[in-house]
């Protein structure tokens, strides 16, 4: 695991890899075992930090091939690079080191750009082609690795993360409109889009050529060779769901650092800890967390699997004070905004577990790879909602039922979930975007934001690039997988893991297993209410009867009340009328009514006024330091 920048010039610059020497050095925590660098001519650099996982010896980067024609710096992992080894070994080809990022230029250098479909990984990685000129940027299917890229008259740079791109360059850009809108609406920003104008991210499953010769780029979708499943029996479904959850577990745990897993006692968590529990000789090592605040706590859960597959179980009860120790530098590590609260908590387990390994298997990506979530359930009930309940009545009904549904507390209650679901439905048929818009709901967004900010139909690449008619379950979880899972799930996990130097690998996000479950029948995902339904079949023999059937809250986070107490001072200083005037971005009378209907217990607003928080806390930092 690593973290890589770069930069491309128009003209030759020797003062050009001090600057990637300082891009380098905001992301030690990526990588903090080694360095690397690459300089061609003065005119293209690359640069690496490395967090060694595999060959630990001589897995240096960059790494080029036998004429130095070719070079690469490599962020992730292969997960089938041994296979991949062994047929390059076959045709004739050399290796100089036993790592996966060597395969990765070798397979470049045999196949071209085309074995990018071959690859089994999270990845970011970028190759630079002396002979063609040009430098190949990819990343992989999920877009578990960042990528960020910009481009001026004269340079072209990209890295794993934003601050190194903002480092590099001469003043800070100005925000993007559209890219604001996206994260009021979602609490996030995916890719393509960044906060600024003119930086973008590679977006998950593609690759970026840049010709050095005409200083120009294109972008182009990796074309996957999927296996076609022929139609098959639920009960050969389910050997496969579990033989291939299995292998997918067993390539994820390749390592010559310690290992281990975080273990919720959720089923995706579960599952993950069982298989390698399963596969190991000893005592594996599982992870949870719990709370003090016993709403929120679920460490009996994680305990009863522990004790199942005996393991060396270490069990964090924190505070609010562990969790808010660190807030400022976990939301602003993000380096734009970002508020999925659970960020907080995926920090403290990380940096809790790095205290005893290096590597730790998750269970994200379960929900959306096999049907896990509440809202897919919306698809039916928007249908029949708006067969039988004229638009006009739904709109009466919702202005006079909402001041009944809301709540003062931040309990996310039937009360909350009834007022989202309903404020969910739409009547032209793209709904779901109303159910992953977790901040302000659209019509929200224009009543907050300044005229000239706001975009209307923010969300529009998107849903000329999806649909905006989505009414199967395929369709909710393929947006899932190019909105959510890209721009939060991913996102979250990547960034507070990396602060702690802990590289996370997530079994599930295996790209071979969300092609067979995208063949299955949706039935298989979802049998009437059983959410998660084939892979459950496959692992309940292995758990207590009915214990995948339990609910599980996730990591949730007392924000709400946080704000109305050691976090109140701060959010009124964002609300302040001068500040809000001179920043020119929200009308103050909306945002003041808002927060202080929050702060005072009439409405609670939690997602709304976090929202915001994480907005203005980003903007103070850099913006006004």
């Amino acid at each position: 695991m690593c973290g890589i920048n770069g930069i491309i010039s128009s003209v030759r610059d020797s003062q050009l890899i001090n600057v990637l020497s300082d891009m380098n050095n905001l992301i030690i925590h990526r990588g903090p075992d080694q360095d690397g660098f690459f300089n061609c001519e003065n005119r293209i650099f690359m640069g690496m930090r490395r967090l060694s996982i595999i060959d630990l010896s001589s897995g240096k980067q960059p790494i080029s091939n036998n004429d130095d024609t070719i070079s690469i710096v490599f962020n992730g992992e292969i997960y089938n690079y041994v296979e991949l080894r062994k047929k390059l070994i076959n045709k004739g080809v050399a290796f100089k080191t036993n790592s996966d990022t060597e395969v990765v230029l070798k397979m470049y250098e045999f196949y071209g750009k085309e074995f990018l479909k071959d690859l089994d990984g999270m990845f970011a990685f970028s190759i630079y082609d002396k002979k063609l000129n040009t430098v190949l940027i990819a990343r992989d299917f999920f877009g578990e690795k960042p990528l960020y890229y910009t481009k001026s008259n004269n340079t072209f740079m990209w890295a794993s993360e934003l601050k190194s791109i903002i480092k590099a360059l001469p003043t800070k850009p100005n925000i993007n409109k559209r890219s604001l809108n996206l994260f009021l609406q979602l609490t996030y920003i995916p890719a393509p889009y960044t906060i600024y104008d003119g930086i973008h991210k590679l977006e998950a499953n593609h690759y970026l050529e840049f010709d050095c010769n005409n200083f120009s780029f294109q972008i182009h979708e990796v074309n996957q060779k999927f296996k076609a499943y022929s139609e098959i029996s639920k009960s050969e479904a389910k050997k496969l769901t579990h033989d291939m959850v299995q292998e997918s577990v067993s390539s994820r745990s390749i390592a010559d650092v310690s290992l281990g897993t975080f273990l919720s006692g959720g089923v995706d968590s579960s599952i993950v800890s069982l298989c390698l529990a399963q596969q190991s000789s000893t005592k594996i090592e599982t992870f949870s967390i719990g709370f003090d605040e016993k709403s929120f706590d679920e460490t009996d859960k994680s305990r009863t699997v522990a004790k199942l597959i005996n393991s060396n179980h270490h069990e964090f009860i924190i505070s609010e004070k562990d969790l808010t120790a660190n807030i400022d530098e976990i939301i602003l590590n993000f380096d734009e905004p970002f508020a999925d609260s659970s960020a907080l908590a995926s920090y403290v387990v990380s940096n809790k577990t790095k205290e005893y390994v290096t590597v730790a298997l998750t269970g994200d990506g379960g929900d959306e790879v096999f049907g896990g979530y509440n809202k897919y359930y919306m698809g039916s009930l928007n249908d029949k909602y708006t067969k039988f309940i004229p638009k006009t009545l739904h709109n009466c009904f919702l202005s006079g039922i909402s001041s009944l549904l809301n709540t003062n507390q931040d309990n996310r209650g039937k009360r909350f979930k009834i007022n989202r679901l309903l404020k969910s439905i739409n009547y032209e048929g793209d709904f779901y975007y109303n159910i992953i818009s977790l901040g302000f709901h659209e019509s929200e967004v224009k009543e907050f934001l300044k005229e000239n900010l706001y975009n209307e139909n923010s969300l529009a690449y998107y849903k000329n690039k999806i649909g905006d008619k989505n009414k199967t379950l395929s369709d909710f979880r393929n947006i899932d997988r190019i909105i959510s899972l890209e721009g939060d799930m991913i996102v979250k996990v990547d960034r507070t893991s990396m602060l702690t130097s802990l590289e996370c690998r997530a079994p599930f996000l295996n790209k071979e297993i969300w092609n067979f479950t995208s063949q299955l029948p949706e039935k298989y995902l979802i049998n009437g209410w059983d959410k998660k339904h084939i892979l459950k079949e496959s692992f309940k023999d292995y758990f207590p009867k009915d214990f995948l059937n339990k609910s599980k809250k996730g990591f949730g986070v007392p924000v709400g009340d946080w704000l109305r107490a050691n976090l109140k001072s701060e959010l009124l200083s964002y609300i302040d009328k001068s500040f809000i005037e001179k920043q020119n971005i929200f009308y103050f009378e909306t945002v003041s009514n808002l927060v202080n209907n929050h702060l005072q217990g009439k409405i609670d607003n939690t997602f709304r006024v976090w929202t915001f928080y994480c907005f203005q806390k980003w903007y103070k930092q850099t913006y006004e330091k």
